[in-house]
């Protein structure tokens, strides 16, 4: 098992003790020297000091598979100062990239002190190789706050290697879109109105808590997602509100079992046609790149004019009429050439395969 798996699996962090072996003693000639998160190297001030002292040092950790030390160079300079020609170590089994986060966490906790340069290169690569690591997780590891890693983030890895969910301290893995596990739970609960929350919970990756404000707005007829989640929801999911309707509420302790919801209101489909931008939303080849993902938010803010043009036209003052036409206009233009690209490109494909 690696520290990766200790590190994720505790709220401190401090997992991958657990990984080390007892207390060893090997020859110094046999270990080689860091991959060390100090970028400007040892400090000699520091081996002078540690090399005077009479006290016992602590053991170095050194890395099995590679015999590289992970923690304590300074402490086997300051052991070579003084002729010893054996050291006592305890050796991790974790691979490189684990071994990298133990010496960075170990760095950070005692010793001398990390710099702050050095901390946000150590938590650079620590992203690159654990994306998936939440931005606390790291922050704790590397010693810097949580928004100076997710500022790191966005600047090393591309918005397409993003995971979609991250691992916390507690070892959860919690989506980053909290609408997935939202819109989840309100189908469980739609398929199995008299389920627990626990149960609703535990299938959709979301708490108890969330559960039961997902069952509350289905039973007064609203949309299972906040008014905050639904505009990103709207790229990932095809999600009608009367989808949700007809949900026989649970019996609740204070009161009798409510009705079947009634639908939300605007569910209604017009003419009892279902668009074919719904179809869109289904389709894996878009909703998997981003670009497509890109196309399906323009298509959905265009689409949503159809219901709330009436309305609209009485939002403009008078004054901003016909800068409105003009924009509309333009928009308008620009769809009309993106038609007319996409079916010169149809065009050509057919002709290229006849």
């Amino acid at each position: 098992m690696s520290v990766g798996t200790h590190t994720r699996g505790t709220k401190d962090g401090e997992g991958y003790h657990l990984e080390l072996s007892t207390v060893e003693t090997v020859p110094v000639s046999s270990l080689l020297p860091a991959d060390s998160p100090r970028r400007l190297g040892e400090s000699a001030q520091h081996i002078r000091m540690l090399s005077d002292t009479e006290d016992t040092l602590p053991p170095v950790i050194v890395h099995r598979a590679t015999m590289r030390v992970i923690d304590g160079m300074h402490r086997l300079q300051a052991a070579m100062a003084r002729g010893e020609e054996h050291i006592r170590v305890r050796f991790f089994e974790g691979d490189e990239h684990d071994a990298f986060v133990v010496a960075v966490k170990e760095n950070t906790v005692h010793g001398l002190p990390l710099s702050t340069a050095d901390r946000v290169a150590a938590a650079a690569r620590i992203l690159r190789s654990h994306p998936h690591w939440s931005d606390r997780a790291i922050a704790k590891i590397s010693g810097l706050s949580a928004r100076k890693v997710a500022d790191i983030r966005r600047a090393v890895l591309p918005q397409d290697a993003q995971p979609t969910a991250r691992l916390g301290r507690d070892g959860r893995t919690r989506p980053l879109d909290g609408s997935a596990g939202r819109i989840r739970a309100a189908e469980l609960i739609v398929k199995e109105p008299h389920a627990s929350l626990r149960k609703i919970a535990q299938q959709a990756g979301i708490s108890p808590g969330t559960v039961r404000d997902v069952r509350d707005r289905l039973r007064r007829g609203e949309d299972p997602l906040p008014r905050t989640l639904r505009p990103q929801a709207a790229e990932e999911f095809d999600v009608a509100p009367d989808d949700w309707a007809g949900v026989q509420a649970r019996p609740s302790q204070s009161g009798p079992t409510r009705s079947p919801l009634p639908p939300a209101p605007g569910a209604e489909r017009a003419h009892g046609r279902r668009s074919p931008l719904n179809t869109l939303m289904k389709d894996p080849s878009l909703r998997s790149a981003e670009r497509g993902r890109h196309l399906l938010r323009l298509l959905s803010v265009s689409a949503s004019l159809t219901q709330s043009s009436e309305w609209l036209v009485g939002v403009v003052p008078e004054h901003c009429v016909n800068l409105v036409c003009q924009v509309a206009m333009e928009n308008a233009a620009v769809w009309g050439k993106f038609v007319e690209d996409l079916q010169r490109r149809t065009v050509r494909s057919g002709s290229r395969t006849s």
